[in-house]
């Protein structure tokens, strides 16, 4: 089935091819390509932008559409892997560049919080941990018993981050790179790269994500193609979740659309090792798990209208890759490995690594998320 972000009609792009060699060759038209694409457009480069389907069709468009400050890594547990600081300074990266995605996406984002939700006690105390940590550093964060809704009574605790959001990601995207073909940028759609030596461009951008396994050879083993699994529903006459939910350590996450949809993804842990993957599929053991949570959340037998998968990038330290590949001498550059958490980091690191291209190097993330930082160890 199609991804129920995908079936909202496309408006067609603007078409300006560029003659000659470009300054830049982005690779990925998702939020990170399109991100990028836009920024050094806008700074009177050269772009050409290459996707091997339509805009936003991977990644950007088969997520859970949630816009969520921080990292991957729980916050107590980045503070410990990066230093107290160097987490503090990430988190807040992210929350500025959610101010800034909210500028530029209007209605495909609704900024409604989040709830972190805690499924047994052992989830409760280290989700408490990680609301302390957050507290102690000057983040809003509520810390709730309870929660209202169709979760009420359910779990264990939960975190409230109420500067969270819920997106619809393919419209976004699709916004982005209509902004980027504005501001000069070539978009070359249905067009897959096989071999970034072949094109014409002084610098490549490789913003791929989990997709894309080894086109870069020297990333095959730091960005692994991660398959996550998602269904909807068709719509309740009840509104029962009134924000992006997650719980389980992320594995389960679910919302509800404005249409009163239920979106449901995750279980990934179900089949861990089959999901290392960048197979773009549904499998029976993960589906069945998410059929009956559905049934679960909705409080009864609901019709499910949409399935699909996706692939994302998972990294040892949950941390993006951003910066130029180590042994490409400055040619062949990357941004991904969100592991799971793209819409906000994706569009962040879109930025800096644009950033960095035009020669502003200053942003502490630069340091945290190179590429090289594996070759340290």
């Amino acid at each position: 089935m199609n991804p129920y972000w995908l079936e909202e009609p496309a408006p067609p792009l603007p078409r300006r091819p560029i003659p000659g060699r470009a300054d830049v060759a982005v690779v990925g038209g998702g939020v990170t390509g399109c991100t990028a694409a836009l920024r050094l457009a806008e700074a009177g480069l050269r772009v050409r932008l290459y996707d091997a389907r339509g805009i936003a069709e991977g990644a950007s468009g088969r997520n859970g559409g949630f816009a969520l400050r921080g990292g991957a890594a729980r916050y107590d547990v980045a503070r410990e892997t990066y230093g107290a600081e160097g987490a503090a300074a990430l988190w807040r990266w992210t929350e500025e560049a959610l101010d800034r995605l909210a500028a530029l996406a209007g209605d495909a984002l609704r900024r409604t919080g989040s709830y972190r939700l805690a499924a047994d006690e052992e989830e409760r105390e280290a989700i408490r941990l990680e609301y302390e940590a957050l507290r102690a550093d000057g983040f809003e964060v509520d810390w709730l018993d309870d929660v209202p809704g169709g979760a009420a009574g359910r779990f264990h605790g939960a975190i409230s981050h109420p500067g969270d959001g819920s997106l619809q990601p393919a419209r976004f995207v699709r916004r982005l790179a209509a902004r980027a073909a504005e501001a000069g940028a070539e978009l070359r759609e249905h067009d897959p790269v096989g071999d970034l030596e072949a094109l014409d461009a002084d610098r490549v951008l490789v913003a791929t994500d989990g997709y894309g396994h080894g086109l870069v050879p020297e990333l095959a083993d730091l960005i692994w193609p991660t398959r996550g699994q998602v269904v909807v529903s068709e719509p309740l006459r009840a509104t029962l979740y009134d924000r992006p939910h997650y719980a389980r350590q992320g594995f389960d996450y679910w919302q509800q659309l404005p249409d009163g949809r239920l979106l449901l993804g995750g279980f990934r842990d179900v089949s861990i090792l089959e999901e290392l993957t960048d197979v773009e599929e549904t499998t029976p053991a993960i589906q069945s798990s998410l059929e009956a949570f559905l049934q679960e959340l909705a409080g009864g037998q609901v019709r499910i209208t949409h399935r699909w998968a996706g692939i994302f990038g998972l990294t040892q330290d949950l941390l993006p890759l951003v910066g130029p590949v180590p042994g490409r001498d400055g040619r062949v550059w990357v941004a991904g490995g969100y592991s799971g958490h793209g819409n906000v980091l994706g569009f962040a690191c879109g930025e800096l690594v644009a950033d960095a291209l035009l020669g502003h190097t200053s942003s502490p993330q630069l340091a945290l998320l190179d590429p090289a930082r594996f070759e340290q160890r």
